[in-house]
């Protein structure tokens, strides 16, 4: 009875977290399709989505789990965080976390948690991605979400653009012989393309080499305390520049981005997470590949940051 009730204490509000996530994430789904998410006749249109969304964020987190489990590190189930895509934002989701009941106990430990999350979603990201540019509909589809495109002749330009990445506009310049691919004020009615953006857009947040991001403890092992600073302190400048461009833009312009959430984000890593990573009692010399592991990962960064993460063109 007492191991049921551990379990249940384990396992409940993640449960619950889980599903509450995945009703969020449908109605994003319905609505990232032109279609009413209060109506529920709609509600398997946005399953696809939702689905890989949940995929997506549950192996960014159990990569970070199994891990944890490998060095012997206590740690929580998986929680989902909900949010209504009407309300706080439209991707349905902020996203997922495990807790480290015990902190790692060397560097080794804290590499390899912090590196496996990134690696895993990244991996899946492209997956994601990849099928979605094979499989692409025909341009007809785009008719079927905005029907008063026919009567139009063309595709209009404004509206939300989710921002480019080095990466994406690689994918992008290899499918577009092949297939018609959407403009970027359009490619989130497409439920692969949105979740593999997404997913890349997740991985660079978590990549950057700030605090106790997953980025920050890669550059903690492998750097040391004192570069880990300057580091961390020099990408923190750059966020905030990039966030300080988007209302230059906006006031000379009349050209709205969300780069300025660039500057909200600062303020989260700045007064929560913090620009410094607390101490690890024991510094290990990190393995050769761990080392190569390390380095991917910046670059891994590099082609998935997307400056200019959206712009809503009037």
């Amino acid at each position: 009875m007492a191991n049921f009730h551990n379990l249940f204490r384990y396992a409940f509000i993640p449960t619950l977290f889980f599903f509450l996530t995945f009703f969020t994430t449908t109605l994003a789904g319905v609505q990232w399709l032109n279609l009413d998410p209060l109506e529920l006749g709609n509600f398997h249109r946005g399953v696809i989505y939702s689905i890989l969304i949940i995929v997506f964020l549950l192996s960014h987190e159990l990569g970070h789990y199994f891990a944890a489990k490998y060095h012997k590190i206590e740690t929580s189930l998986p929680y989902f965080i909900p949010a209504p895509p009407f309300i706080v934002n439209p991707f349905g989701t902020m996203g997922a976390v495990i807790r480290m009941k015990s902190a790692p106990h060397n560097t080794n430990a804290l590499f390899d948690v912090g590196i496996s999350g990134p690696f895993a979603g990244f991996v899946l990201s492209l997956s994601i991605l990849g099928y979605g540019f094979f499989t692409l509909p025909p341009f007809d589809y785009i008719y079927q979400i905005h029907p008063e495109y026919v009567e139009l002749g063309s595709i209009p330009q404004n509206g939300l653009h989710f921002g480019n990445s080095i990466l994406f506009i690689f994918l992008r310049s290899i499918f577009s012989n092949v297939a018609f691919i959407p403009p970027m004020n359009e490619i989130y009615h497409y439920p692969f393309l949105c979740v593999g953006w997404f997913g890349l857009f997740v991985t660079a947040l978590n990549l950057m080499p700030i605090g106790q991001l997953d980025g920050g403890h890669i550059t903690y092992t492998l750097f040391g305390k004192q570069q880990h600073r300057i580091i961390a302190r020099t990408s923190f400048f750059i966020l905030m520049a990039f966030g300080f461009l988007s209302i230059v833009s906006a006031i000379l312009y009349q050209i709205y981005t969300a780069s300025l959430g660039w500057l909200i984000w600062g303020l989260i890593l700045f007064f929560v997470v913090k620009l410094d990573h607390p101490e690890i009692p024991n510094i290990e010399k990190l393995s050769f590949k761990r080392k190569i592991w390390g380095w991917t990962s910046f670059g891994i960064f590099v082609i998935t940051f997307p400056p200019i993460p959206f712009i809503d063109l009037p």
